[in-house]
C-alpha cells in the first residue's frame, strides 16, 4: 500500500478494538504491517492484538507519563524516513487516550498525521441511545470531586445538545446523582461494555435508570438529552436556532416557531435562514 496520501513519512493514529476483536479494520491491519515502528500505550496489551494478526514490529512505549519525552524520538524517526503507527490499549488514540502531544508535535514539524476510522465507544453509544444524534457534545470524564463535577454540569445544563460522558464503574452512581441534582430528571442512556459479551443499555429518566442498575462493572458511556426548554437564543444564529427543530417539525413550522421565540418577524427569520442554507 502507498505510505500516505503524498507518499511521505507519516504518523498513523490507528484505532484498536474496544472489546470485540472483530472490530479491527482491514486498513488498520494493513497500516500496522506497513509501518516501521508502533507506538503503544502498553506493550504487553498491544502485543496480544498484534500477535492475533501476525504483526511483528518494533514497539515503543507511549503513554500519558512519557508522551512529552518521546516526541523528539518520534520526530527523529520520521526525519529518517520511517513510518510510525500509534495505538492505545483500546479504541481511538487521542480520544481520552494518549496521542495528542505526539501528534500535535509531528504536525507542528510539518509531517503527516493520518487518523484511521475505527472503534471508539461514544459513537455506538450515541447510535443506540435513542436520543437526538444530530447535534451532540462529547465531554468525556467529569471531575471526580463532587463540587467541581457539579460546577462542570452547571456550565453544561442549558446546552441544547445531546451530551456524552464517560465514567468509571466506582464513580457511576455519584455521577448519576450529580446529573439528577443539577440537570433534573432528564432522559439518558447508560451504555456498558460496548461490543463485549455483557454489553447492556439502560434507557429512561435518570431516576428510573438509577433504580434499574443491577450490575456496576465495566466501562460506561452516558448519553444525556439536551436542554430544549431553556435555551439562550442570543448565543445562536437564526440558522442554528431553526435547525434545532427540523427533526420534529417541517421547515416552515420551525421558522414560525423561531420567529415567535426570538420576537422577530417571520420574514426576517426566513430570509436569513434561507440565505445561509443556499450559501448566499
Amino acid at each position: 500500500m502507498q505510505n500516505s496520501y503524498d507518499n511521505s513519512p507519516s504518523l498513523y493514529l490507528v484505532p484498536t478494538p474496544i472489546g470485540n476483536s472483530g472490530d479491527m479494520t482491514l486498513r488498520a491491519i494493513e497500516v500496522l504491517k506497513m509501518v516501521d515502528f508502533i507506538l503503544c500505550e502498553d506493550t504487553r496489551t498491544s502485543s496480544v492484538i498484534l500477535k492475533k494478526y501476525d504483526i511483528s514490529k518494533k514497539l515503543i512505549s507511549c503513554h500519558e507519563f512519557n508522551e512529552d519525552k518521546i516526541k523528539e524520538k518520534v520526530l527523529s524517526l520520521l526525519k529518517n524516513g520511517n513510518n510510525l503507527a500509534l495505538i492505545t490499549d483500546q479504541g481511538s488514540p487521542v480520544i481520552n487516550d494518549p496521542g495528542y502531544i505526539v501528534s500535535k508535535f509531528v504536525i507542528e514539524n510539518n509531517y503527516n498525521v493520518i487518523g484511521l476510522p475505527g472503534a471508539t465507544a461514544f459513537v455506538p453509544a450515541l447510535m443506540m441511545s435513542g436520543l437526538n444524534p444530530n447535534r451532540f457534545l462529547y465531554y468525556g470524564f467529569l471531575n471526580v470531586h463532587q463540587n467541581k463535577r457539579n460546577n462542570e454540569l452547571k456550565s453544561l445544563k442549558d446546552l441544547p445538545y445531546t451530551l456524552i460522558f464517560y465514567e468509571a464503574p466506582h464513580r457511576l452512581l455519584d455521577m448519576l446523582n450529580s446529573l439528577l441534582d443539577v440537570f433534573g430528571d432528564r432522559e439518558i442512556a447508560i451504555c456498558r461494555e460496548i461490543s463485549k459479551v455483557y454489553e447492556e443499555v439502560i434507557r429512561g429518566k435518570i431516576s428510573t435508570c438509577l433504580k434499574n442498575i443491577n450490575v456496576i462493572k465495566g466501562e460506561y458511556v452516558i448519553i444525556v438529552d439536551g436542554n430544549y426548554d431553556k435555551i439562550d437564543y442570543s448565543s445562536m444564529t437564526i440558522f442554528e436556532h431553526v435547525s434545532i427543530y427540523l427533526d420534529e417539525m417541517k421547515e416552515m413550522d420551525a421558522i414560525k416557531k423561531v420567529s415567535k421565540e426570538r420576537n422577530v418577524p417571520k420574514s426576517v427569520v426566513y430570509k436569513e435562514y434561507m440565505g445561509i442554507k443556499k450559501g448566499e
